[in-house]
């Protein structure tokens, strides 16, 4: 009984200092992120150096995060990733800031994707449920909505389109968000620095694609 009762609470404890390791760092490279975006941006970074930047932080996350996450080395693959997804964005945010009601579409963007954020994670926490079943129905949602992206970005050319586009990533990093808090929360992410990296990633999507529709809805735009 004893020593049941033990395990039980080092596994509570294991499970809180992931979430507490996961919550810090990801606070911190988001701070990160945001002056890489602020540099992008005071630097007049264009689209071509964003694109760049964007194929880069894919790179370290396919082929350096998995050979680092497990050492100290994996803070600065953290940071890595959120810098240079950060600075990919500057041109669009710039975009966006040079129109009369730019800052304001910004600042719901980012306040839509952190109430979301706290929602679900405050649901994940109550609830206690795992979403584990929704990894795979995420992982093929998202081949499809690249491979449709890509499809109207070189043949179809549809505004509308791509707005659809762009609710579906929302929606879907809302779903990854869900299954990630829930794998954090239940024991299932033990790799506070992989979980840190998907949440910023879903993040990073989420307020992009909330800009974008923002934007297009907005009657200045």
């Amino acid at each position: 009984m004893n020593t049941f009762s033990t395990t039980t609470i080092s596994n509570v404890q294991v499970k809180n200092k992931v979430l507490s390791d996961t919550m810090r760092l990801l606070s911190y490279t988001l701070i990160f992120g945001g002056l890489a975006s602020w540099f992008s941006i005071a630097s007049g970074a264009g689209f071509g150096s964003a694109m760049i930047s964007s194929i880069a932080a894919i790179v370290v996350i396919w082929f350096v995060l998995p050979k680092t996450q497990n050492s100290n080395k994996g803070i600065l693959t953290a940071f890595s990733v959120s810098g240079l997804l950060g600075y990919s964005i500057g041109p669009m945010l710039s975009h966006f800031l040079a129109m009369p009601n730019g800052a304001d579409l910004v600042i719901q963007a980012l306040t839509g994707t952190g109430v979301a954020f706290f929602a679900i994670s405050f649901y994940a926490q109550n609830t206690k449920k795992d979403f584990s079943f929704l990894n795979g129905m995420i992982f093929f949602a998202m081949i499809g909505v690249i491979a449709l992206s890509l499809l109207n970005f070189f043949f179809i050319e549809s505004s509308i389109f791509s707005l659809l586009i762009s609710f579906a990533v929302v929606m879907l990093m809302g779903a990854f968000m869900l299954s990630q808090m829930s794998a954090i929360i239940n024991g299932g992410e033990t790799n506070y620095i992989s979980a840190t990296v998907g949440l910023y990633l879903a993040l990073h999507n989420m307020f992009t694609s909330l800009l974008h529709l923002l934007g297009a809805f907005s009657n200045d735009d």
